[in-house]
């Protein structure tokens, strides 16, 4: 007898008690079939007493930060297609079954609701340049054009989860899940959702400045990771630049006195030199490594199947907004 897919959508809630009621209530009238897990994030309100009333499974995960939540929820929760939504209600939670509906189709292993905006005072002004800078810094470093990096409205399949190694500890989560596609070229697809004011009562958590720099680390930190030929490269290239200028008047004094006036000088050339040798040769090796890296996430990722649906059930026609196909080819 032919099974219907599992599904199943995680909301990570920090004193969201004004919101998440809502968001599980639409997620429930989206997906009716999906298992919907509220996932409380050390709240000092009454966001677990309203997630649990609404009808959510509540668990805690005490250590601060969604990237914490997300890495103990795609542990603990098993599913062909696995949703995140922000509790803070500023996603469409009603489009849930249009991004689920779409993965199947595909089959994709990730499809991120792209943020439209419904209201000018939903998107800061200081977000909006961040996401475009830092969606601009991936797409310079990865080979890849990234509409909305740090959506946080994905849904996933199963194959997705089970590859992800979710180091990231705060909202830099978004920007790792968006590398990780990159990085084993998964196919993905973008679906246009609306983005909103957040409702009275709720706080956003995310600071422009502060979680900006955090994420801009964290790609430079993953480009040294991922790239470690291209680093390693620039910086050797930079050493060897600060070598020939030293180097150069050694040179000339020897070439017209045949002498070497400048010793110090000359072994602070050769030492720079020899450390920019070293330093490109480390790249070398750290890129050899890494293609190991990439292809055991790969066998893990190919261990799992597809996420597809049953002939026997049908999806639901995607709603309306600009949907945008785009097959990850990474460039690493």
């Amino acid at each position: 007898m032919d099974m219907p897919p599992t599904i199943a959508c995680v909301v990570p809630c920090h004193n969201e008690e004004a919101a998440v009621g809502k968001v599980v209530r639409d997620l429930r009238a989206a997906l009716p079939e999906a298992d919907i897990y509220v996932y409380d994030n050390a709240s000092t309100d009454r966001t677990v007493e309203v997630a649990r009333e609404a009808g959510a499974i509540v668990r805690e995960e005490r250590r601060k930060g969604k990237g914490n939540v997300i890495r103990r929820a795609f542990a603990d929760v098993d599913a062909d297609a696995l949703l995140i939504i922000d509790g803070d209600d500023t996603y469409d939670a009603s489009r849930a079954r249009d991004l689920v509906d779409l993965l199947f189709e595909g089959p994709y292993d990730q499809v991120v609701g792209a943020r439209r905006e419904t209201v000018s005072a939903a998107y800061r002004a200081g977000h909006a340049f961040g996401n475009r800078l830092l969606t601009g810094v991936v797409g310079s470093l990865f080979g890849n054009d990234v509409t909305d990096m740090l959506s946080g409205y994905r849904v996933f399949s199963r194959r997705f989860v089970k590859s992800f190694p979710a180091l990231a500890r705060q909202f830099e989560t978004e920007t790792e899940m968006t590398i990780h596609a990159l990085h084993l070229r998964l196919p993905t697809a973008e679906l246009e959702v609306d983005y909103r004011v957040r409702p009275a009562g709720s706080e956003s958590k995310l600071r422009t400045f502060r979680d900006g720099w955090h994420i801009l680390r964290v790609i430079l930190d993953l480009a040294r990771r991922e790239r470690p030929s291209l680093v390693h490269t620039a910086v050797a290239g930079l050493l060897a630049l600060v070598s020939v200028v030293l180097g150069i008047p050694v040179i000339a004094d020897f070439i017209r006195t045949g002498t070497v006036p400048r010793i110090p000088t000359a072994i602070l050339a050769a030492a720079v030199m020899t450390i920019a040798a070293l330093v490109l040769l480390v790249g070398y090796i750290l890129e050899s490594l890494m293609h190991m890296r990439q292809e055991q996430s790969r066998l893990v990722h190919l261990a799992y199947a597809a996420p597809t649906l049953s002939p026997r059930y049908t999806t639901h026609h995607v709603g309306t907004g600009r949907v945008r196909v785009r097959n990850v080819s990474g460039g690493l």
